[in-house]
């Protein structure tokens, strides 16, 4: 880990912190929620003894990058133009791409909108699910989950924030990456957002107490804020990715997902995977891979699986 660099590069009108490590083809990994660049740390140090560059932000609004204070600043559009100027900064034309959770929302948007940027992406847990034109993204949600379903919850501004401060945050932090639950997380407003204070969380091998509180670090320094503001721009990336209704993902990809993930459980989503929609709209799917017994974390949870997919799959290219 301490052969691992540090640096600020300004991007976009902010400045994004960057982790990387190694030499050769460059491979930019895209963290989710609540998480950091740190959740990459496995893969970056397998991949780069095996001759790759791998690149690691923190997304704008989390740890050492700038966290502007509205959600507006937080959509696909502002998020690809961060990447767009990291890549540019470091003098990298083309990468291979992965993300996780949002960081793989943003990864289908990354593929969308500027493809000539990426020679093939892993993705991990969240499906491309192509715009409906229809219907904004948080309107579907509650259609079909409720009003307590989580992300549905985290639109209110500051209202999550307030509840999770009522928590410790490294207890917060372990509740949220430990969580085996397979169902749509449903929190009505008298249960909240944070956990039993007295209820034990036991630790699973592959995170450490080192791992939380470097996370609860950072997240006390920064807030959830920037994380949740990705949820609260949901609607006004749909709006703005009108032109692209329609449009595949004309990358090479793989697509990895835990049978425990709650991405995977969500009602609709296996049927659209495993009866040829997904396929349709990304048709460059070249592998799709479901863990038994993994969960929503997976490249934490199952660090040499996954080390191995993602170089099996790119070391082709």
């Amino acid at each position: 880990m301490d052969k691992i660099q540090h640096k600020i590069i300004q991007t976009n009108g902010i400045n994004i912190h960057v982790a990387e490590i190694g030499d050769g083809p460059a491979v930019l990994f895209l963290h989710g929620f609540p998480e950091l660049w740190y959740s990459w740390r496995h893969q970056m140090l397998f991949l780069s003894s095996r001759g790759y560059r791998a690149i690691a932000p923190d997304l704008r609004g989390y740890g050492d990058s700038d966290a502007p204070p509205c959600a507006t600043s937080y959509t696909a559009f502002h998020i690809i133009g961060d990447l767009v100027g990291l890549l540019d900064a470091m003098g990298l034309d083309r990468v291979f791409l992965v993300g996780h959770d949002w960081g793989a929302v943003m990864a289908w948007y990354f593929c969308l909108l500027r493809p000539d940027r990426i020679k093939a992406l892993v993705n991990l847990s969240v499906v491309f699910q192509p715009r409906n034109p229809k219907r904004k993204p948080v309107e579907s949600m509650r259609a079909k989950l409720g009003d307590d379903y989580y992300i549905c919850r985290f639109q209110e501004p500051g209202e999550a924030e307030e509840e999770f401060a009522r928590v410790d945050t490294a207890r917060l932090i372990k509740k949220l990456l430990t969580t085996r639950n397979p169902a749509p997380p449903r929190l009505p407003k008298e249960v909240g957002f944070g956990c039993l204070p007295h209820k034990p969380i036991t630790m699973p091998s592959w995170l450490s107490e080192e791992d939380v509180q470097y996370y609860a670090a950072k997240f006390n320094q920064k807030g959830f804020t920037g994380g949740l503001n990705y949820y609260r721009a949901m609607d006004l990336s749909w709006e703005l990715a009108a032109p692209w209704t329609g449009v595949q993902i004309k990358v090479p990809v793989k697509f990895i997902v835990g049978d425990l993930d709650i991405t995977y459980n969500t009602p609709g989503v296996k049927e659209y995977i495993h009866k040829g929609r997904f396929k349709q709209h990304v048709p460059f799917l070249q592998e799709l891979v479901i863990l038994e017994g993994v969960a929503h974390f997976l490249n934490q949870e199952k660090p040499d699986e996954i080390n191995q997919h993602i170089y099996d799959f790119i070391h082709k290219f």
